[in-house]
């Protein structure tokens, strides 16, 4: 007869501690809800690939352009040439 396995898995409860110290830590100014603060913790180390520059000539895809023109995307369209990679994350954290 095999010997049993033991039992690996945790709780949350158990894998943050008293599970109200989380609480109490809680950032209300960068998150919305504890919740959103702990998904923070767990993609904080993701990695990001810049966004693909697409240039178009002004006689390529006149009706794409001018759709974009019209509703006044322009900037919207064209990525920025900074960003704050802890920012973003945080923005997905609380989405």
């Amino acid at each position: 007869m095999a010997p049993k396995k033991l039992s690996t898995k945790r709780s949350r409860r158990d894998a943050t501690g008293e599970g109200s110290s989380a609480a109490s830590e809680f950032d209300s100014h960068c998150f919305q809800s504890a919740k959103h603060q702990q998904r923070f913790e767990a993609i904080k180390g993701w990695s990001f690939h810049r966004e693909r520059r697409v240039q178009l000539m002004e006689d390529e895809y006149p009706d794409f352009q001018g759709e974009i023109a019209r509703r006044h995307w322009p900037r919207l369209v064209t990525p920025m040439a900074k960003f704050d990679p802890e920012i973003v994350i945080k923005f997905y954290a609380n989405a």
